[in-house]
């Protein structure tokens, strides 16, 4: 084990990088290797330690798995299927108050099964569902926290990027944390829906509705005839394709057809194959590819500077003195996990998402296993904290997204985006504190599907 000093100096240098703005691979990258010479004192070791963990982990096929599903999701929203699926919603509940917030939680929902980035829905959204809010006299803020708060749905339910990155970092199976995630999806759809449709019966002028609707909704409101009708037939077909394409690679790993990275790639054909019958051009086929090269390729090497930080830590004994610590404080298992889910939401306010889960699950996870805790419930409640942080001020990644992809309003400030986003806020953490109390809703389908391979 390492001294006591050298520990300091390991994490005070990764911590130190981190918040002065040092991108978060090169931060994990040099810290891991100060960490190895600090054993060491061996440069020619630690280059060697360095260099084997690089091709150990570029060689692990599993890492496909990420622009594939990525690529899966791309094809799926260039070619407009994001906007079939909230026109149907909508259409579909169009007797239900705040139909129109209800059609995009739900289509965000059904959306986040074919792409595991909640930024690309929270774009896609903002210029789908934004303007038919506001035609209908949807209260400004309601609306884009509407939106926001719905896109987180992308990181919980599979095939969700930060379940992939937790199961490489964690070893975990990948298929059983995709299986994991859709009850509490689920819940978490529950609750934004009774949100919402609570707003829509106590203060109906929010989503433009009964008596006293502010002029700038009813302004909206009037121009609601100008909306073309929708063909309904094409729209239907669209969105059985994507169903049929959530079964297949979903069901396909569920019963183990093929595994995540096949499952993957299965996907990827069968979302350029719909996007084609839907007049997908070369083009954008090849706009398509490079986006997700552009966003996958730093994320790979996030992946690779992380496991060798995690071996790291393991090497020097940081995870060891983090068990002893917890362990011999007195402080009961849930004290321990509230102390986490803590410290994930002050970062959540500084560090995006993947850089959190680099960061804090090497360990974090070892530590809740020693514990007691069961290691994919923690794997949710952990994802589920680390959510938050898409929301919360000042980093909030959805809100800036959203923010960016609304330019026709220079008015809009990021703070009413931010307010708007509180009640999903708050309804993330209800699904936290429900998933430490009842672990068994995120390891019930898990087991069953194990037991039923």
């Amino acid at each position: 084990m390492q001294n006591p000093t050298d520990l300091l100096i390991l994490i005070g240098a990764l911590l130190t990088l981190v918040f002065s703005g040092i991108h978060i691979a090169v931060a994990l990258g040099l810290c891991s290797m100060l960490g190895l010479f600090l054993m060491t004192g061996d440069v020619n070791g630690m280059i060697s330690f360095a260099s084997s963990t690089a091709y150990e982990a570029l060689r692990d096929y599993i890492f496909a798995v990420i622009p594939l599903f990525m690529l899966m999701g791309e094809f799926l929203a260039k070619c407009g299927a994001a906007r079939d699926l909230f026109t149907l919603v909508n259409r579909a509940m169009h007797r239900i108050r705040g139909r129109l917030g209800t059609a995009t939680v739900l289509a965000n929902a059904l959306f986040a099964f074919v792409t595991g980035v909640s930024i690309a829905a929270a774009a896609a959204f903002s210029k789908i569902a934004y303007p038919e809010m506001r035609r209908h006299g949807y209260e400004r803020k309601f609306a884009l926290g509407c939106i926001a708060g719905s896109a987180c749905l992308g990181m919980l339910i599979p095939p969700s990027v930060l379940m992939i990155v937790w199961g490489v970092l964690t070893e975990l199976s990948i298929g059983k944390l995709f299986i994991a995630g859709i009850i509490p999806g689920v819940l978490v759809v529950v609750l934004y829906i009774a949100y919402i449709v609570w707003v829509a019966y106590t203060q109906p002028h929010r989503v433009g509705e009964g008596p006293n609707i502010p002029a700038v909704q009813q302004k909206e409101l009037d121009r609601e005839s100008d909306v073309p009708e929708a063909d309904l037939r094409a729209i239907l077909w669209s969105t059985v394709g994507i169903v049929a394409l959530i079964v297949i690679v979903l069901g396909g790993i569920w019963f183990g057809f093929f595994t995540p990275t096949e499952g993957a790639g299965v996907g990827a054909t069968l979302a350029l194959a719909l996007a084609m019958s839907r007049g997908m051009k070369p083009r954008e086929m090849l706009a398509a590819v490079i986006s997700v090269g552009r966003t996958s390729a730093p994320l790979l090497l996030l992946l690779v500077t992380a496991q060798l930080y995690s071996r790291v830590l393991s090497m020097s004994g940081v995870t060891g003195m983090a068990q002893d610590f917890f362990s011999q404080s007195g402080l009961s298992p849930y004290t321990v996990l509230l102390l986490m889910v803590l410290v994930w939401f002050v970062l959540g306010m500084l560090i995006d998402s993947i850089s959190i889960i680099l960061l804090t699950v090497p360990v974090f996870a070892p530590v809740a296993m020693a514990l007691g805790f069961d290691p994919i419930a923690f794997a949710i409640l952990g994802i589920l904290a680390i959510e938050t942080g898409l929301l919360t001020p000042p980093f909030g990644i959805l809100v800036f997204t959203v923010k960016a992809s609304i330019p026709d309003e220079p008015d809009l400030k990021n703070g009413e985006i931010f307010r708007g986003c509180i009640p999903y806020w708050i309804v993330l953490l209800i699904a936290i504190v429900t998933i430490a109390v009842f672990p068994a809703l995120a390891t019930w389908l898990p087991n069953l599907a194990l037991a039923n391979p």
